[in-house]
This record gives structure tokens, C-alpha cells and sequence, in this order.
């Protein structure tokens, strides 16, 4: 597929699109929250001074390798981590809306947890932000020295492996309920990166709380031993979405990516996304798709949404969007899919909860942002980027890319890369290979003729911008 490397460098432009752009002397993607959580409880035993925790939610109560039996819940082990170390300190920031709006258990938040109970455990409700807005960055930051940003809050119905099977005895809630199949996607980083995060962390702590905290200085590798890295020696953007609130400025970095990684594609671009709601990312697509030569467009979307409002608005806007492009698409450029493993009685929805976009093996972008309106001016968030400046680094993000599509097709990413490059096409190359009871299905058609403008109230229910009063 790849027709020699065409570096897209100078996409990312600090003071644009980011915020600084970091040295990560390793990085890695961690795909689903086993790998995720697994690595992330080795890093915690290293921790010396400090482990910050920036989350939409957060849930003491889970185990973050539940594979194991002996293993503890986090709270415990964040208990037993200060009392072994006299200097570290855990600071949890949570949205304040959590309280109401999220699946997490809601009165260790308010009231403590026996746990929390702890001289240098300190977990903080963040109500600083507008009306109906959200602080949604999912961040871990331990002693500067390694930093985790995506999709994946700690919190219950996150854990999954890449299998994605549709019953495993360890993807359950604290009460033992069973819950769906779930894909998404982290980002370790390591060095000057890692530090980068632990600031937009501090920074959280510091409006949410008004308290100013040291930067921790610490020796050591806190790599985990058994996660390979992905990049060594790489430049990552660390991108973010704020808004303007209680005197500071706002901050439309994600944004401003999401246009310039768009607008810089050429031959593909991939995403994974919970949402497709944004009116941006639409115009951008729209014109891309309706141009005699433009990238492929492949987006792996939920196709399930649960919730009457989440059905309303961002179900109702996801089909309309969906009808615009399919429109646009006068050259065949277009698939939306969702994945599905197989299932006792009837194919089983893997639910999408990753944000990830790659384009022509050349750009990576994983973090918390959604492809919806308020992602891009109203909630808070935070993605990482990796740009590839060299041929390493377009093979390692073309692997990424590869991995990810072969874990909903049910085949190696090696076949998946072969039947690319065999084909020439990233859609062609797909299809070659999703012939499995797991894959990835076509989002269903819609009335063709059906409405294709949001749903009215999509300012005040999605908006762009936080909600002007009276």
C-alpha cells in the first residue's frame, strides 16, 4: 500500500494544534484496558513521590488484573502503596458530574472510601468547569518519569482483552454483573512526554483546587519489563480541548488537529471513535469524499448506544452524518463499520470506546477525544500524536494500524499488511480479509433520502462552544 515515505512533517505546530511537543525516549499503544491496567499496576509499584490520576471517572472498587485471584482492588493497592512508602503521595481529580453521570460506584467520591482514608490519599471532585460541560482527559501520571493518555478511564465496564469474547468470567462489575464486550486504547509514554502529561495534570489539579504542586524528582525505570515499546526516541504532540472558564483561556488544540491531520491526508485515513457527530469532521470528509482524488476513509464506530439521550442525540446525529458522507461518496472511497465477535445465539456488537485516527501510516493520534461537537470546545481532553519523521516511525505507526484491524478481523496483522500492500487499498485489503463470524460489518444503510442536518437542539445537547446565560 505504501507507495515510498512521504513524511507529513509539520502537521503538528505548537500553539496550534498542541500544546509542546515532547521527547519520548519510549512509547507504546496499549490496545484494550487488560493491557492497559496490567501495565499500568506494574508501573504503580514503582512510584516513589507521586502518582496523579485525571479521570471522567474513577472506581476504587475494580481489580486491574481481575485474571488474577489474589489480585487487589486498585484502592487497596493505592492504600498499601503510601503505607510502604513514606514519600508518596496519589492525588485522584474527578468530574464532579461523575457523581450522577457516570457507571462508577458514587459515594466513595463524595463521602471517601475506608481505602482513601489516608494522610497523602487525596481524591478531589473537579467542579470547575461550565454548565453541561465535562472534564473527560484520562490521564495517569507517575513521577514524571512515565505518563498513560486515551480512551480509558479506571473505573468498572472498562476491562476487556483483545479477544473480546462474548462472555469471560473476569469482565464483570464489583457486584458480579456481566457486561458487554468493550475496544479501546491507551498511550504510554516515557521521558520529556511523560512529563509533558504529568503538567497537564498539575495544571487540572492546580484550577480544580487552587493548590500549586512540586514537580517530583525521581531515578529510575519505570517501564514495564514486559511491555515492548512502539517508538524509541519520538517527538509527541501533547494536544488539548479547554473551555474558557473562571479566567482562563480556551483551548482548542484538538480541534485544530483534527482539522490539519484531516485536511493532510492523501491516501487513507483510519479511525476508531465511540461518537461520529462532529459538524467539522463532516465538511472536512464531505469534501474529501466528493473530490475525483482524495484518501480512503475506513471508520470503526459504535453502532449500539445505549441510553435515551445518547440514542436522541448522538445516535440520531451519527446516522444523519453517515447519510451526508454516503452521499459524498461519488468514487467508492467510504466504509463505516462495527465490530462484531460471534455470539451463542446471534452476532455480539464489540462496543467501540477507543479515539484513535490515523492517516497514511503517517500520523497517530490516541486520547480521549471523541469525534462529537463538545470534544472540541466544551469538555476537557487531552490526545497524544506522533507524527512520523523517518521510515521507523511510519512502520511502527502502519503497525499500529495493522493490529488494530486485525484484532476485528479475527486475523494477524501481518495478513492485514499483506492483503494491503496486495491490494493497494486500505478498504480492499480490509474486505480481503473480513470473512470471519469476527469482523468488522458494514454500518446498516439508511433511508438515503432521510434528513441530513442534526437533530434540532444539537447546540444546546452537543455544542461546540459552553452554553451562553442569560
Amino acid at each position: 500500500m505504501v507507495r515510498g515515505f512521504e513524511p507529513v512533517a509539520g502537521v503538528l505546530r505548537p500553539g496550534r494544534n498542541c500544546w509542546r511537543v515532547a521527547q519520548a525516549r519510549r512509547a507504546a499503544v496499549l490496545i484494550d484496558a487488560a493491557d492497559y491496567f496490567q501495565n499500568l499496576a506494574e508501573a504503580l509499584r514503582q512510584a516513589q513521590k507521586s502518582i496523579m490520576i485525571v479521570g471522567w471517572d474513577f472506581d476504587g472498587r475494580i481489580r486491574l488484573c481481575p485474571q488474577h485471584e489474589d489480585c487487589a482492588s486498585l484502592g487497596d493497592v493505592l492504600r498499601a502503596l503510601v503505607e510502604a512508602r513514606p514519600e508518596l503521595e496519589v492525588r485522584i481529580l474527578v468530574w464532579s458530574g461523575a457523581l450522577v453521570h457516570t457507571p462508577g460506584e458514587t459515594m466513595p467520591l463524595l463521602l471517601g472510601a475506608p481505602w482513601a482514608k489516608h494522610p497523602r490519599i487525596a481524591i478531589r471532585l473537579d467542579t470547575k468547569h461550565p454548565l453541561y460541560a465535562s472534564h473527560h482527559q484520562k490521564l495517569v501520571a507517575i513521577d514524571d518519569a512515565i505518563a498513560f493518555c486515551g480512551g480509558i478511564d479506571l473505573t468498572v465496564e472498562r476491562w476487556d482483552t483483545c479477544g473480546h469474547e462474548e462472555v469471560h468470567p473476569c469482565r464483570l462489575m464489583p457486584d458480579g454483573k456481566a457486561y458487554s464486550p468493550v475496544h479501546d486504547v491507551q498511550m504510554a509514554v516515557e521521558g520529556e512526554a511523560a512529563r509533558a502529561v504529568a503538567e497537564v495534570a498539575r495544571e487540572r489539579w492546580r484550577l480544580a483546587t487552587g493548590e500549586a504542586l512540586a514537580v517530583p524528582e525521581c531515578e529510575g525505570d519505570y517501564w514495564p519489563q514486559r511491555l515492548e515499546p512502539d517508538f524509541a526516541d519520538t517527538p509527541v504532540a501533547v494536544a488539548r480541548t479547554a473551555p474558557a472558564y473562571g479566567g482562563a483561556p480556551a483551548v482548542h488544540e484538538i480541534e485544530a488537529l483534527t482539522d490539519d491531520l484531516l485536511a493532510a491526508a492523501r491516501r487513507s485515513i483510519y479511525i476508531e471513535n465511540q461518537y461520529l457527530a462532529a459538524s467539522r469532521v463532516r465538511r472536512f470528509l464531505e469534501e474529501s469524499l466528493a473530490a475525483r482524488r482524495g484518501p480512503e476513509v475506513v471508520v470503526v464506530v459504535r453502532r449500539a448506544s445505549p441510553g435515551v439521550l445518547e440514542r436522541f442525540v448522538m445516535g440520531s446525529n451519527r446516522d444523519r452524518l453517515i447519510r451526508r458522507l454516503r452521499h459524498a461518496d461519488r468514487h467508492n472511497r467510504l466504509r463505516i463499520y462495527y465490530p462484531v465477535v460471534a455470539g451463542k445465539e446471534a452476532p455480539c456488537e464489540v462496543l467501540i470506546h477507543a479515539k484513535v485516527m490515523i492517516v497514511d501510516d503517517t500520523a497517530l493520534r490516541v486520547g480521549s477525544a471523541n469525534l462529537n461537537n463538545r470534544s472540541m470546545g466544551l469538555d476537557t481532553e487531552c490526545d497524544l500524536a506522533i507524527e512520523a519523521g523517518e521510515e521507523a516511525e511510519r512502520r511502527a505507526i502502519a503497525a499500529v494500524r495493522d493490529k488494530l484491524i486485525g484484532e476485528h478481523l479475527g486475523v494477524a496483522p501481518a495478513d492485514v499488511a499483506a492483503a494491503m500492500a496486495r491490494h493497494g487499498s486500505l478498504i480492499r485489503g480490509i474486505e480481503s480479509c473480513n470473512r470471519h463470524a469476527r469482523g468488522l460489518r458494514p454500518f446498516p444503510e439508511t433511508d438515503f433520502n432521510g434528513p441530513t442536518e442534526p437533530i434540532t437542539g444539537t447546540d444546546f445537547l452537543d455544542p461546540r462552544r459552553p452554553i451562553a446565560l442569560l
